[in-house]
C-alpha cells in the first residue's frame, strides 16, 4: 500500500506540474499529502519532473518519478484542482485517486476544434479592443485570431509543428498586417494591433511563475522557466522581424502609440468580449463565466487606476496584486472555481509580455538602447504584483488565525 500511495503523490504532484502551479505549490502538497497517508517522503520537485522517496518494508526505500509529457488543458485544471484538495486531507483513496487522475489525463477536449479557433479569434478581438480599440484593428485581430488558432490546433496534433508555432504565426500575422497597411494606404503599422492574435504565446505566466520560484529560492525551478519564457518571446519577436525585413519595414512605419477611434467604453466591452472568447477556447465549465467576469473586470480595472496613478509599469503591478488577492478570496466561496484557474486568464488580459514584445522588436530601432530595460521591468511588474497579493494573503490569514485562537 505505502509503494501505491507514494506513486500516486508523485503521479498527481507531475499532474499539478503540468498545469502551470508553482513547485512551491506541489511540494507543499506532496509533503501534506504524504503526511495525511502516514507515509515520510522527501521529495524533488520541478517543473518537468517529480520524484518522491518513501520508506518500505523492512529498512528499505522506494523512488517514483513521474512527469506528464504536455501540459494539461485549462479545462482538466478544474478536476485536477479538486482531486489535489481531496489528496491534501486524504480524502481519497490511493487506488481511487490514480483512477480519477487517469480519468483527467484521458478527458477528451470538451469542444471541437472549430469552436477552439472560433473562441479564440473572439479573445483576440476582445484584446483589441483593450489594447487599441479601432473598428479595423479589431476586425483585424478577430480574423487573424482565427488564423493563429488555426495554426495552434494545428501544432497540437502534430508535436513536430508546435515549436514552430510561435515563430510561424508571428511571421504571418506580421507579414498580412504590413501587406495590409500598405495596401490600405497607411503610413505605419501598429505594434499594439499585432499582440492581440499572438496573446497565447506570450510568457506571462512563465515569467511571473519564474520570478515566484527564484524568490521562493527554488532557483533551479525559477531559472529553467525565465529561460523558457524569453525564448519564447524572442521567437515572437524574430517572426516579427523577418516579416518586417523582408517587406522593407524600417522603424519609422513601426508604431507603439496607443490609439481609441471607438470611445473610451470600448477597452471595459473589450474585457467582456474577451472572457467569452476565453470561455471558448479554454472550454471551462460554463458555471466559470460570471466568476471569470468579476475577476477580469477586478485586474483591469487596477491596471486602469495604477496607470492613471502611479505610471505605466506599475499598472502591471497593481494589476497582478488585486488579480491574485481577488482570486483568492473567490476561491474561499464554498462554490467557487480554484484560484488557479482565476489567475490563469488574467495573465493574457493584463498582458505582461506585450510591452516585452514591443520593447525587443524595438531593438533594431532608434530607441533600442532602452528597449531592453523596458522589457524587463514590464514583465516582471506583474509578477511582483502577484507575489506581493500571495504575501498579503498569507499575512491576512495568519492574523485571522490568531484571532481565532
Amino acid at each position: 500500500m505505502t509503494e501505491q500511495q507514494i506513486r500516486f503523490v508523485a503521479r498527481l504532484g507531475a499532474a499539478m506540474s503540468a498545469s502551470n502551479y508553482p513547485v512551491t505549490l506541489v511540494r507543499d502538497m506532496l509533503e501534506r499529502s504524504s503526511g495525511k497517508y502516514s507515509v515520510i517522503t522527501d521529495v524533488v520537485a520541478l517543473p518537468n519532473h517529480v520524484q518522491v522517496v518513501g520508506p518500505v518494508g523492512a529498512g528499505g526505500s522506494v523512488v517514483k518519478t513521474a512527469h506528464v509529457e504536455k501540459p494539461l488543458r485549462f479545462d482538466q485544471v478544474f478536476p485536477l484542482a479538486r482531486l489535489v484538495s481531496a489528496a491534501r486531507s486524504a480524502r481519497v483513496s490511493p487506488a481511487d485517486g490514480e483512477a480519477l487522475l487517469d480519468e483527467i489525463l484521458d478527458r477528451p477536449a470538451p469542444y471541437p476544434a472549430w469552436v477552439t479557433i472560433l473562441g479564440y479569434g473572439i479573445q483576440s478581438a476582445g484584446l483589441a479592443l483593450v489594447l487599441e480599440p479601432t473598428w479595423l484593428n479589431t476586425l483585424t485581430a478577430f480574423v487573424l485570431g482565427l488564423l493563429v488558432g488555426v495554426f495552434w490546433t494545428t501544432g497540437q496534433r502534430m508535436d513536430g509543428l508546435a515549436a514552430l508555432t510561435p515563430v510561424v504565426s508571428a511571421f504571418v500575422v506580421t507579414a498580412i498586417c504590413v501587406i495590409g497597411a500598405q495596401h490600405l494606404g497607411l503610413d505605419h503599422v501598429g505594434l499594439r494591433a499585432l499582440i492581440p492574435p499572438l496573446a497565447m504565446f506570450l510568457p506571462g505566466a512563465a515569467i511571473t511563475l519564474s520570478v515566484i520560484e527564484l524568490t521562493s529560492r527554488d532557483v533551479i525551478s525559477g531559472s529553467s522557466r525565465l529561460i523558457a519564457g524569453f525564448i519564447q518571446l524572442i521567437q515572437l519577436a524574430f517572426g516579427i522581424l523577418i516579416a518586417a525585413q523582408l517587406l522593407r519595414m524600417t522603424e519609422d512605419h513601426l508604431s507603439a502609440v496607443a490609439v481609441n477611434r471607438i470611445g473610451p467604453w470600448a477597452p471595459w466591452l473589450g474585457v467582456a468580449v474577451y472572457s467569452i472568447g476565453v470561455m471558448l477556447f479554454l472550454a471551462p465549465p460554463r458555471s466559470f463565466l460570471p466568476w471569470l467576469l468579476l475577476i477580469t473586470y477586478a485586474a483591469y480595472l487596477a491596471q486602469f487606476v495604477g496607470d492613471l496613478t502611479l505610471g505605466s509599469y506599475a499598472s502591471g503591478f497593481c494589476g497582478g496584486l488585486v488579480l491574485t488577492v481577488a482570486a483568492l478570496v473567490i476561491s474561499r466561496r464554498q462554490t467557487a472555481p480554484p484560484a488557479i484557474t482565476l489567475i490563469l486568464p488574467g495573465f493574457w488580459l493584463l498582458v505582461p509580455g506585450s510591452m516585452g514584445l514591443i520593447g525587443i522588436t524595438e531593438l533594431f530601432g532608434a530607441e533600442g538602447d532602452s528597449a531592453l530595460p523596458a522589457t524587463l521591468i514590464s514583465m516582471i511588474s506583474v509578477a511582483f504584483g502577484l507575489q506581493a497579493g500571495l504575501v498579503i494573503w498569507q499575512l491576512t490569514r495568519r492574523k485571522a488565525a490568531r484571532r481565532s485562537d
